[in-house]
């Protein structure tokens, strides 16, 4: 791996209150505990670097989203809330490119290449690094600042939060992104 360049951009996605709510663990509970100390390193060295950072705020249309504007679980958590300068981006669906404008955010920022860290693996996370790798990125995934919940496959067996996260990655990698630890991406900065 080589080291990363002065504009690649870090992606935090979705890193509010509501990711907290018992409504996720229904079926079991979420696999990597430490991602937000992790997600929280990461923003460390991305602000001492200089690089640009991105969060990514999900606002729910949903009425029973935990993610509806207007309720705490909007609300950045403090591990991942933004500085004054930093962007901030709102999405309403699950990928941070949809209806946004962040591709022209970061492209304008001549941002080329993007860290994705954040939450739910298989849902935003996995649209929004499949839409990166599409759109032409050199994106980077980071599977310990990453988290998601157990939840039954199509065919009803319930998988963990592990397997649910590891498949998830299995389809990214290679193809849309590379995958990567906190611990070996900090070594690249």
């Amino acid at each position: 791996m080589n080291a990363l360049p002065a504009t690649a951009a870090l992606l935090v996605i979705d890193v509010q209150q509501a990711i907290d709510d018992p409504v996720w663990a229904k079926y079991g509970p979420r696999n990597n505990p430490g991602a937000e100390d992790n997600i929280a390193a990461l923003l460390a060295a991305w602000r001492r670097s200089g690089r640009p950072v991105v969060h990514v705020r999900h606002e729910s249309v949903e009425p029973g989203s935990t993610y509806r504007p207007g309720q705490s679980g909007c609300d950045f958590k403090p591990c991942a809330a933004p500085l004054a300068g930093e962007t901030v981006v709102a999405k309403h669906v699950n990928s941070a490119f949809i209806g946004t404008g962040l591709a022209d955010t970061l492209r304008a920022a001549g941002a080329q290449c993007l860290v994705v860290c954040g939450v739910i693996t298989n849902n935003s996370v996995e649209a929004t690094v499949r839409m990166a790798g599409n759109l032409g990125f050199d994106t980077w995934l980071v599977e310990d600042a990453a988290f998601t919940f157990a939840r039954p496959d199509y065919a009803g067996r319930l998988r963990s939060a592990a397997e649910v996260h590891a498949m998830s990655l299995a389809n990214l990698a290679g193809e849309y992104c590379t995958v990567v630890t906190t611990g070996e991406l900090l070594a690249l900065l």
